[in-house]
């Protein structure tokens, strides 16, 4: 179950490392535009906010990373912590902003997060 456990966390890192660069990075360009729906004069008026979210999640993949490769009990504890954020982050997206985000990014948390509590 540790592997289960680690493969599932290693995705939510790379899932949360490429909204990363979608948001920081390719916002206004084709990828983050059909992402977003936004038009080009939209995308350029919001990239600002979705570079800064874009920031936190390259924060939330690095956690999980270092939670990754940090012995146990600092690694299992770290990978709860940032799970938990990237699983409360997809339940407040999915119900405020987006319902594809409660899929996207609530679903593959808990899962991850429920791997690692069985294999903790």
């Amino acid at each position: 179950m540790d592997a289960v456990a680690n493969v599932l966390v290693g995705l939510v890192a790379a899932l949360h490392a490429y909204i990363m660069v979608l948001e920081m990075f390719l916002w206004e360009k084709g990828p983050g535009r059909k992402l977003s729906g936004f038009d080009p004069a939209m995308a350029r008026a919001t990239a600002p906010l979705a570079a800064n979210q874009g920031l936190y999640n390259g924060f939330l993949a690095a956690g999980l990373v270092w939670g990754l490769i940090a012995g146990d009990p600092t690694g299992f504890r770290v990978q709860v912590f940032f799970l938990v954020c990237v699983l409360v982050a997809g339940l407040y997206g999915g119900f405020t902003a987006n319902r594809r985000i409660l899929v996207a990014q609530a679903l593959p948390g808990a899962l991850a997060l429920g791997a690692v509590l069985l294999a903790g």
